[in-house]
This record gives structure tokens, C-alpha cells and sequence, in this order.
């Protein structure tokens, strides 16, 4: 992505979702204009918002477009760069606007002081017209405009707009600001990557003469023309009916048809090039986050990091008719969401499907009934648990079978440590003198993963733990690599017995916009659902509150929720992270399990 438009409720300011997706842009670099949108509903407070842009996302805005007038007075915007009034009359959806030269009344103060903090904040950026500010040089808008595109592409400032989308008032400013602010394709000079095959860095020039470099960065499945992949192309070109280099995937995938996308219009092009976006049609196995290239030339781009799953239920078709039906319906899903993913459960043979929240999950199976016509049944969500270790611990792993003819003989000696929360797993092979043959590494290796991904307390995924491999024995004819994969997963189980093994549970960011009436009674039902109150905010004449919360105990929240504010009260909800479950709850979830495979919690 080279640039994005944040958008904004001018009552409501920056809201979580928003703080979410700015993080995101920060993280990647993208240059953005912020629109404050709804500057004629009841309650639009657009300094207000600035405010809000200020304390919550740290950005350094500088007003261009301030609106005239608020809430049903809403009338236009006064560009402060081109000292301009955009006017709009009547009720023709923003079709007609007037241009005029002139300050409405009464607002010359208020625009002479952004007017004032926007060439200062410009000269801020730029040493020459710092120069010539601070020697009181008058400095033409042609230069401030020259400078302010040069200090958004470099993030030191983001341009501020503001209008009514839905009446289409002050629309055509913010496109012209795209336009003029943001960067296009030629304002970036290169993309790194990672060479797949030895891992040293690659670049690419963003430039046709190049290799070709794409990123697949959205799937949709289209009922007449099935799977059409998004792909933007960084440098090189990229033809109709040629082959490309799925260097994620290390695989080939053939480019049927490119298509330029017009809303719901499609226009087929024979080729693309450097800086442009195209959907193709034909590339069966490429994902979202996926990198394309030219085969004699791999790299792979900085893959785009999705939120676990957190929330889980099973799902079943109702009739046998359904059953095929399902699993297509599902794959269809996985293409198009790489939040939601499915298993199979080996033991109860049911399917499972998993998300970002319940709301998601729900979605998806309403999408399965209308868009595919799969009727299905579908079990209580359940909560992706996750188990991990507080203690080092060490332990030996030894399997001997002898049978009659050949026998099996592995012997392993493990050391496993905690890591920090979210680190996952690491495996180290610490064998030093030959005491296990290196062909049998991989296989205790495996017997580790095995059993990490089964769980040990209560059949949950082990997690954020290094396992060292040190020592060990052989067998010169009895050796095998099942035998040391049995061995790895004894040693693993015996030493998680001695680590102190806790149970983790994901955490999710509430925020809850209520009426003042309701706020007391909120308050008290999230503190009952082991709520972590982080605090309060007063938004115009509703209030905020601020919990965190875990996600067992919000099972059907928002029916509840609805319920004691007469449907006024509004709930927002994201993972945060994962915590310890408190030892009498896990005590209590031990008490009720049916896991077979459970060992001594510490």
C-alpha cells in the first residue's frame, strides 16, 4: 500500500478500531490523510477530533480543509492552502458546490490561526523555508504545497480534512489531496525482500525494466469468475496467460486473465506493470501475503502478520448432500479471510472451525447457508486455550521394544525453559561427540512438536518454551526414527511434569460506548466477568469504558449487553493477548475434562 485515508466520526474521534488500524499503518510505513467525516451529524466536534488525533495516535496534523459550519449548519470547507470556500446548496448529493475567494463570517480568527500553524508546520520540515520563515519572508503556496508532499511520504505530518461522505461534501478536496499528498508508485524507489534459497536480502528497483515482483494481498472468490487474487505489481511486468513464481510457496502458478477492477466493473488487460493493481483469474494456490516473482530472480516480501485464532466451535453438515458442499464452502472461506482457518480433529473426527471472535465465526457460517447453500449444525464456541511452563526442567526420554527379529531402541535427554509470553517454540540440538546420530535429530524433534501440539495438562497447545536436545544414546541395528520420536515425546512429557505447567487464556480489548445512565450497571457485569477496568472517557454524551477481558467469559456478550441498556450501549472487542487462567479455575476445568493424555499440573 503507497498511501491510506483514515476516516474519522467527527462525534465520536479516534475510536479503537481506529487506534488499530493506524498501528497498522505505522508499522508499514504508509503515509496518510485523515478525513473527519459526519461533520453534519448531531454532536460533530471537529477540534475536538484534531484533539483526539493529537493524545491518542501522536500524529502531527496540519488542517487543510476546516469545515464551515457543524451538525445541520454544516455548509462547506474553507481550504486553508488554496484560501478557498468550497460552498454546497441544496440537497443534490454534493453534485454542485460553489468556489469562492472569500472568509465566510465570522471565522477570519479561527482560519488566520491555522493558517498561521500551517506554515509554520511546514517550515518545520523543510530547512529552506524554515530559513525563510524565521526572516519573515512571505513564501509561495506553490513551495508549502511542494513541501507538505515531501513531509507526509516522509511521515512527519498528516493533512487534515474534513466533510459528509453521505451528502458527498468536501469528497472532492480530500480525492485532489490523493492526488496531490500522497505518494504514487514512482515516489517509491525500491521493495527488500528475502532470497528463499540462500537468505541474503534482495532488491528490487520499482521499475518496468525489472524483474517482475508482485504481492498477493487480497483473495475474493467471485461466483462467475471464482478466484480472483489482488496482486500489486512492484517492479517488472506480468502478462495474461504467463507463468510466475510463487516463491512463498515454491510453486509455479499460471496467470489466466488480468483484470482491471472498476467497482463492479472489470476491464481485461493483456499486461501490468511496476506500480499498478490487477486481479488475476487461474492462480489456484496462491494466499493472501503470498509474493509472485520471476523464477530465475526469487524473493520474498515482508508477509503480512494476521491475529491468532482465539475462538473455536465445531461445525457439521446437516444432511449427507451438504457434506461435500461444506468442504468446499470452507475452502472458499480459508481463500478469502487468513484469520479464519479449519481443522480436522483426529480424535472426535469432528470439523472445526477458528476466528478472531465469535461475531466472525457466526458470519461465516450465515455466509456458508446464503452464498453456498450449505446448511450446517454448529457446536458452542470454545476458547483457544493455550498451556505453557514457568520452570526449567530436564528429563530423560527412553523407548526399548524388543518383539522378536529387529527391536526399537531410543534414548533421549531433554532440557526445556520458559520464554517470554508470545515467543512460541524453539528447538535446539545441543548433541555434541555423536551420542544420538544427526539422521535421528529430526526425529525427536517431531516427537516434541507432536506432543506440544496435543497439550500435556488439559489437551491444549504448548507454547513459549525452548527445548534443548544434549544428550543421549543408540543403538547400532535397534536404532529408528520412530523409536527416538517416541523417545523425544516421553522426554517431553516427563520434563513438563517437573516445569511448573500453567494454562494460558487470550485476553480481549473491550471498549463499551454507553449512555451515562447505563454506565454504573456495565461497569458492575464486566467486573463480574473478571474484567481488568483500564479506565473511563466522556465522548460528547455517551461515556467510554475501557476493560480487559477474558474471552470464556464473554460468550454471547453482546445480547447481554443489549439487554441492560435497552440497546443503546454498544460494544467494540479485540484480541489483546494472553494471560494465566487463576488456579482454582483451572482446578475446576481439570475436575470436568475428559483429556486422556493429562499429566500433573504444578
Amino acid at each position: 500500500m503507497d498511501g491510506a485515508v483514515t476516516v474519522l466520526d467527527a462525534e465520536e474521534g479516534v475510536q479503537s478500531q481506529s487506534e488499530t488500524v493506524w498501528r497498522q499503518a505505522d508499522k508499514y510505513n504508509v503515509p496518510r490523510i485523515c478525513f473527519i467525516n459526519k461533520m453534519d451529524k448531531l454532536g460533530a466536534d471537529f477540534e475536538k477530533t484534531i484533539q483526539s488525533i493529537i493524545n491518542k495516535l501522536g500524529a502531527n496534523p496540519i488542517v487543510l480543509g476546516f469545515p464551515i459550519g457543524s451538525e445541520q449548519d454544516f455548509r462547506g470547507i474553507y481550504q486553508i492552502l488554496e484560501q478557498k470556500s468550497y460552498i454546497w446548496s441544496g440537497e443534490e448529493l454534493g453534485a454542485k458546490f460553489d468556489v469562492r475567494d472569500e472568509i465566510p463570517a465570522g471565522m477570519e480568527e479561527t482560519i488566520k490561526k491555522y493558517r498561521e500553524q500551517l506554515i509554520e508546520k511546514i517550515a518545520e520540515t523543510d530547512d529552506v523555508l524554515l530559513d525563510k520563515y524565521l526572516k519573515g519572508e512571505a513564501i509561495p503556496d506553490e513551495e508549502l504545497k511542494k513541501a507538505l508532499r515531501a513531509a507526509v511520504i516522509a511521515y512527519k505530518v498528516v493533512p487534515i480534512f474534513a466533510g459528509s461522505s453521505l451528502r458527498n461534501k468536501g469528497v472532492q478536496p480530500l480525492l485532489d489531496a490523493v492526488v496531490d499528498y500522497l505518494p504514487s508508485p514512482v515516489d517509491l524507489d525500491e521493495v527488500k525482500g528475502i532470497n528463499p534459497k540462500t537468505g541474503a536480502e534482495e532488491v528490487r528497483k520499482l521499475v518496468p525494466e525489472e524483474s517482475f515482483t508482485g504481492f498477493a494481498f487480497k483473495v475474493q472468490i467471485d461466483p462467475h469468475v471464482g478466484k480472483i487474487t489482488y496482486v500489486r505489481v512492484y517492479s517488472g511486468q506480468i502478462n495474461s496467460g504467463s507463468y510466475a513464481y510463487n516463491s512463498t510457496k515454491d510453486i509455479r502458478e499460471r496467470a489466466g486473465r488480468l483484470l482491471l477492477m472498476h467497482a463492479n466493473q472489470r476491464e481485461e488487460i493483456k499486461e501490468a506493470y511496476s506500480g499498478e493493481i490487477v486481479a488475476v483469474v487461474g492462480l489456484k494456490d496462491t494466499s493472501t501475503g503470498d509474493t509472485l516473482c520471476d523464477e530465475s530472480k526469487p524473493i520474498i516480501l515482508e508477509k503480512i502478520s494476521f491475529p491468532e485464532p482465539v475462538i473455536s466451535l465445531a461445525i457439521e453438515p446437516k444432511t449427507k448432500s451438504d457434506q461435500e458442499k461444506l468442504g468446499l464452502a470452507l475452502k472458499k472461506l480459508m481463500d478469502e479471510d487468513p484469520t479464519f482457518s479449519v481443522k480436522m480433529d483426529h480424535e472426535t473426527g469432528q470439523t472445526i472451525i477458528s476466528g478472531v471472535g465469535e461475531l466472525q465465526l457466526e458470519v461465516k457460517v450465515e455466509t456458508m447457508k446464503r452464498e453456498f447453500g450449505v446448511q450446517a449444525n454448529v457446536g458452542a464456541p470454545q476458547v483457544a486455550y493455550k498451556e505453557t511452563i514457568s520452570q526449567a526442567a530436564q528429563a530423560e526420554g527412553k523407548y526399548i521394544r524388543q518383539t522378536g527379529g529387529r527391536g526399537q531402541y531410543g534414548h533421549c535427554f531433554l532440557r526445556i525453559a520458559p520464554l517470554g509470553r508470545g515467543e512460541g517454540f524453539e528447538f535446539v540440538n545441543a548433541i555434541k561427540g555423536g551420542s544420538i546420530p544427526s539422521e535421528f535429530i529430526p526425529s525427536v524433534e517431531k516427537g516434541v512438536r507432536e506432543t506440544l501440539e496435543k497439550g500435556v495438562l488439559l489437551g491444549y497447545p504448548v507454547t513459549d518454551l525452548k527445548v534443548t536436545l544434549y544428550d543421549g544414546t543408540y543403538h547400532d541395528v535397534d536404532s529408528s526414527d520412530i523409536a527416538f520420536k517416541i523417545a523425544g515425546s516421553m522426554a517431553f512429557q516427563s520434563a513438563a511434569k517437573k516445569a511448573g505447567l500453567k494454562l494460558l487464556e487470550p485476553i480481549m480489548k473491550v471498549e463499551v460506548t454507553t449512555p451515562e445512565e447505563f454506565m454504573g450497571t456495565v461497569i458492575g457485569d464486566l467486573s463480574s466477568k473478571r474484567a481488568q477496568i483500564l479506565g473511563t472517557e466522556e465522548r460528547g454524551n455517551v461515556r467510554i469504558i475501557l476493560a480487559s477481558v477474558p474471552l470464556s467469559e464473554l460468550s454471547g456478550y453482546a445480547t447481554t449487553l443489549r439487554s441492560m441498556s435497552q440497546g443503546r450501549a454498544i460494544p467494540y472487542v479485540e484480541p489483546s493477548h494472553y494471560e494465566e487462567v487463576p488456579n482454582n479455575i483451572v482446578q475446576a476445568m481439570l475436575a470436568k475434562s475428559t483429556f486422556t493424555g493429562r499429566i500433573t499440573a504444578q
